[in-house]
């Protein structure tokens, strides 16, 4: 047989090779897609394994997580936005009301122990997921919106917009963990997010708890932030 007939013969019938088939999006979001994937299917097999929906909350914490990403992504692709002032502000300003959801998600291994009907091992496989999910998640998009206020900050320090994102970020996943608040009351409770910070300023010493999982978080993440940011620079 002639080598041109084996390599006819080689080709699926559409006359395209499968390698030439790709999945939308970049590389990193079908990865965090995939990622995803794989927190959401632990968590139904969970379901399906104990007859208990112990976990599907973790889905929803997953979504929140993902919105600061789907936002800053978003943006990433509209330069004209950018050099809007005023609209980069507003949106960006809705970025961060968000983006405290994405590293909340680490606050869930809280949960690890507490139930007994699945091994131990498996609960842990299940969080960690979503914990490393919410936390590449809340990287990826600080770091879109690092790059796009660069302009806005030439000739700063990365850490005079970084620290500070990562202790409003610490301060969001506190309001969240302790005194129950979410992303949303800012809109629905916006008198009861307010009066209550304002006591944590007011009062520190009443609220050195709150002040202290605040600093700790707040250093935490942001050492990750710039280990993860480092290691990228690294490895190319």
């Amino acid at each position: 047989m002639k080598l041109a007939q084996i390599k006819r013969f080689g080709k699926p019938a559409n006359g395209y090779a499968l390698s030439s088939i790709k999945l939308p999006g970049s590389e990193i979001d079908r990865m965090l897609a995939l990622s995803m994937a794989f927190s959401i299917a632990l968590v139904l097999a969970r379901i399906v394994y104990t007859d208990r929906f112990t976990f599907i909350f973790m889905n929803w914490n997953l979504f929140l997580a993902w919105l600061p990403y789907m936002i800053s992504s978003w943006l990433q692709k509209r330069p004209a936005l950018q050099a809007q002032p005023g609209k980069f502000a507003m949106i960006s300003f809705v970025w961060l009301l968000f983006v405290p959801n994405s590293f909340y998600i680490l606050t869930d291994l809280f949960h690890l122990g507490k139930y007994h009907n699945v091994p131990n091992w498996f609960d842990l496989a299940l969080i960690i997921s979503f914990a490393w999910n919410g936390l590449l998640l809340g990287v990826l998009s600080v770091r879109q919106m690092e790059k796009m206020i660069q302009p806005y900050l030439r000739g700063k320090h990365e850490l005079l917009f970084i620290y500070p994102i990562m202790f409003l970020n610490a301060l969001g996943v506190y309001m969240g963990r302790y005194p129950r608040f979410n992303s949303w009351n800012i809109i629905t409770n916006p008198l009861g997010v307010v009066a209550y910070l304002v006591k944590m300023f007011l009062h520190p010493v009443q609220h050195v708890y709150a002040w202290g999982m605040v600093a700790c978080f707040s250093v935490f993440m942001t050492l990750v932030y710039l280990t993860i940011k480092r290691l990228h620079k690294a490895i190319h």
